[in-house]
């Protein structure tokens, strides 16, 4: 092996950005480009190497947000502005989603709640982040009763909503209607965020040997997949190795 010193590391993103910059001004990119490769070594290369150069396309401006990156509350206030301009159903929502994602519980639930007026009284996609946000806020009794008035709905039973109803019901007493709803969530080669955590559940429950049965049923499957959906549930199945090899070495304790 050829020797390795760590000191060789600070100049990787350096020879990045000056190869993007080079491709960017040979290829007659916008400007903007260049300003996210230097601003955001890494992260602006990785951007401009996937939307420019892997994708194949060639975008006009680049799809990326230098500034939402750089300060997150810049978001925030862009939305926040946008609804002071014009106070409609579609831009409070667009801010009760921002605020849900990036952990501003009680501020989504409050734009939430609001909008449940008149023609979206009923708003499907309201009451499903609202069963979210209740659920983060461990308003559990609140999450169950909004859960059931969407529970009949078919798309109900693969959302993150659905999840969250299972978990209320767990924190609520409710054990065995909990394990129920997951299992309505374990169809094999699709569920997998839902049958992480069921796995979860299971765990919670003193149930190891089950909930390590269920983590490796996911991985098996994982081989068998598309690359479009092995990609889009990475994440799980990460979680759900780590999971596992966290039993495997408890002995299913």
């Amino acid at each position: 092996m050829f020797p390795f010193d760590s000191g060789y590391l600070y100049y990787i993103p350096l020879v990045l950005q000056g190869i993007c910059a080079i491709h960017c001004i040979r290829n007659g990119h916008q400007q903007k480009w260049l300003w996210v490769i230097i601003i955001l070594p890494v992260i602006g290369c990785i951007a401009y190497l996937y939307s420019e150069v892997l994708s194949g396309r060639r975008m006009r401006q680049p799809n990326i947000d230098v500034k939402a990156i750089i300060n997150p509350g810049v978001k925030y206030k862009r939305l926040e502005e946008q609804l002071r301009f014009s106070d409609t159903f579609a831009n409070r929502i667009k801010l009760a989603d921002a605020y849900l994602e990036g952990g501003y519980i009680q501020q989504a639930i409050d734009l939430y709640e609001g909008s449940l007026t008149g023609a979206f009284a009923e708003n499907e996609h309201v009451l499903q982040q609202l069963i979210i946000a209740y659920n983060q806020s461990e308003r559990y009794e609140d999450t169950i009763t909004t859960a059931q008035k969407i529970y009949k709905l078919p798309q109900f039973i693969r959302s993150r909503s659905h999840i969250s109803y299972a978990i209320a019901l767990e924190k609520t007493g409710k054990t065995e209607q909990a394990e129920s709803e997951f299992k309505l969530m374990k169809g094999r080669y699709s569920y997998f965020e839902q049958r992480y955590e069921y796995a979860l559940f299971l765990v919670r429950n003193d149930r190891s040997a089950d909930a390590a049965e269920v983590l490796a049923d996911m991985l098996e499957e994982q081989p068998h997949l598309t690359p479009v959906e092995r990609k889009s549930n990475r994440k799980w199945f990460s979680y759900a190795n780590s999971e596992l090899k966290k039993l495997q070495s408890g002995k299913f304790a």
